[in-house]
């Protein structure tokens, strides 16, 4: 008896939205070797994608109108936990910023490249014949457990002596960005927030919402996972500070904030003693708490002498501490830490800050 021939698994379906259906052709070509595409306009969406692996969006991202119109159809319900893949006319950073703005999951850039851009929808959308809603769930909660793993091996491992290797921040980046990628930065900070660890909760506010700024920010993949590991990591030195000082439900005193105030050199220290941690998580975990204007700690840097990737640090590890719940104060709403940051003037790179306002005002 023959046995059965085995069944293949089924193909992916993709919606191609464009708004120039002359170019994309190519890509539709491009991507009906992988996948079953049904090319609609953007104004055409289907109100129930459900059938849908994902959607590839191919418009005029220089178009106020069509950006809007987008903006509109993918946040409906049906659509804000679907994967899109936006198609960028020019390597310009405007188009990629509006691409990340948008919630893309990746981007491809004409002229096509097959193979990249195949790669790309492998990685993007599952390979089935519908987005399964569960994916996103078990995306974020494989990024929280990726990040709280992390955590452990500082707060508690490293303390006992037990080395942190480069190796354990690389093996969890990548799951971290998928889980906001694939959810959202809302869902991430509700999951994390719920930690009953203050400084681990902190630490996983922080990576949240740096890795949602650079994907704002259009930032290329490599870049978005050195700002996840500097984020993840910023506050290694914490690790040395006592408990009873982390832990205190109240202001600290003048003593426990000089002790407080060490934690990013006894960072460093821990990190430049071993092998492997790149000179910019170095300058991260030493220079998160500098100023602009020289007034930061521990070195007293000013203007030029502060990396960009501290720059982008700094502002997320402010705002976070702020939103966050302390057990010793109310916690700002994001209107009242913004506005705080403002104030800062030049303590602050405050183009840099405008640039996360979206992100602070919950447009993620």
């Amino acid at each position: 008896m023959t046995a059965p021939a085995p069944q293949s698994s089924p193909k992916r379906r993709l919606l191609l939205a464009s708004d120039r259906s002359d170019q994309s052709s190519e890509l539709a070509g491009i991507l009906q070797t992988v996948s079953k595409v049904d090319t609609v306009s953007m104004s055409d969406l289907p109100d129930a994608p459900s059938q849908f692996a994902g959607v590839v969006v191919d418009i005029n991202l220089r178009s106020p109108e069509c950006v809007q119109l987008v903006r509109n159809k993918l946040r409906s319900e049906p659509y804000r936990a679907m994967p899109r893949l936006f198609v960028l006319a020019d390597a310009l950073h405007h188009g990629s910023m509006q691409a990340w703005a948008l919630g893309a999951t990746d981007t491809i850039s004409r002229p096509f490249d097959a193979q990249a851009i195949l790669q790309r929808v492998r990685a993007a959308f599952p390979d089935s014949h519908g987005y399964d809603a569960t994916d996103r769930g078990k995306a974020l909660n494989r990024g929280v457990e990726a990040a709280h793993a992390v955590m452990v091996k500082i707060f508690e491992k490293l303390p006992a002596g037990v080395p942190l290797q480069f190796s354990d921040i690389v093996a969890a980046e990548g799951r971290i960005l998928r889980a906001i990628k694939h959810s959202s930065l809302r869902e991430w900070l509700t999951t994390v927030g719920c930690h009953h660890n203050e400084t681990y909760r902190h630490c996983l506010f922080v990576t949240g919402f740096a890795v949602a700024f650079a994907q704002h920010l259009g930032m290329r993949e490599d870049d978005q996972r050195r700002l996840a590991r500097a984020a993840l990591l910023h506050d290694v030195g914490k690790a040395f500070i006592p408990v009873e000082i982390l832990d205190k439900p109240g202001p600290l005193t003048s003593r426990e904030m000089a002790e407080m105030r060490e934690h990013p050199r006894r960072g460093f220290e821990a990190l430049a003693a071993q092998d492997g941690f790149p000179p910019e998580m170095l300058d991260v975990v030493l220079h998160h708490h500098e100023f602009l204007d020289g007034t930061g700690y521990p070195n007293g840097l000013r203007g030029n002498q502060i990396s960009d990737i501290v720059r982008l640090t700094t502002i997320v590890d402010i705002y976070a501490a702020m939103v966050e719940k302390r057990a010793y104060r109310l916690q700002h709403t994001h209107a009242q830490a913004f506005a705080t940051m403002e104030d800062m003037g030049d303590r602050l790179d405050q183009h840099l800050l405008q640039a996360f306002r979206p992100i602070a005002f919950g447009h993620y």
